[in-house]
């Protein structure tokens, strides 16, 4: 419902905007950069980041198809970006510069509604993840992004476990939950012995759902809070 960007702020991107490729491990942008665009994802996956000056980094959350990147420089003072945007796989975006998305805004009402709706979601879905990471220790913090990973790409098989669709490794996993890649790496194995998930080909299958929801106390939100992207 909440998933994607508004069709109507697509249509935009796509009539206004200029189409661009970008290839693994390239940015789009760089946290302390002139923050002059915004861009539109049509095809490819791309890391939301935030890095310590002690180089530690932070996941927040990984931009799909019909994401954008760049949406809280909209309508603020802000001239540079306050996070970086780093391709994990082969992608296609289209980029448009603030100010003239913003024209385009004002212009329509109806877009610009709907807009700051998608938004305030994008913002929720923020604050549920810092608070799910800084509550519930670095257990709570791999279950609650196991959950996350779950309802953005999982499928449900025949004996109710759900497969997460796409592939990540335990650094990225890492990333996700502000943690390191050697904490995860114990963390996952604890689960697996607990046939709580399992990983084949480096693709998850989470068995017991429940499990994970007591360890970052779920409280059942809507779905489309408790997402990834």
């Amino acid at each position: 419902m909440f998933d994607a960007v508004p069709q109507i702020v697509q249509q935009i991107f796509k009539a206004h905007g200029t189409k661009h490729h970008f290839v693994r491990h390239q940015h789009i942008c760089t946290a302390g950069e002139a923050a002059t665009h915004l861009y539109f994802v049509e095809k490819g996956r791309i890391a939301i980041t935030k890095e310590s000056v002690g180089g530690k980094e932070l996941t927040l959350c990984i931009a799909t198809k019909n994401d954008c990147i760049g949406e809280s420089i909209l309508f603020t003072p802000l001239i540079t970006y306050p996070l970086s945007a780093k391709v994990l796989d082969c992608c296609t975006i289209f980029s448009i510069s603030k100010e003239q998305l913003e024209h385009e805004l004002s212009e329509n009402l109806a877009a610009l509604r709907e807009c700051l709706t998608w938004i305030q979601i994008q913002r929720m879905r923020e604050q549920t993840k810092l608070r799910d990471l800084l509550l519930y220790g670095k257990k709570g913090a791999l279950s609650s992004t196991l959950i996350r990973l779950a309802n953005s790409y999982g499928e449900v098989q025949p004996n109710h476990s759900i497969q997460i669709s796409e592939k990540f490794t335990h650094s990225e996993l890492a990333s996700l939950c502000a943690t390191s890649r050697e904490v995860v790496n114990r963390l996952l194995q604890e689960l697996k012995k607990e046939k709580v998930i399992s990983e084949e080909n480096g693709y998850l299958t989470i068995h017991r759902l429940d499990y994970l929801q007591q360890f970052c106390e779920c409280e059942q939100c809507v779905e489309f809070l408790c997402r990834i992207n």
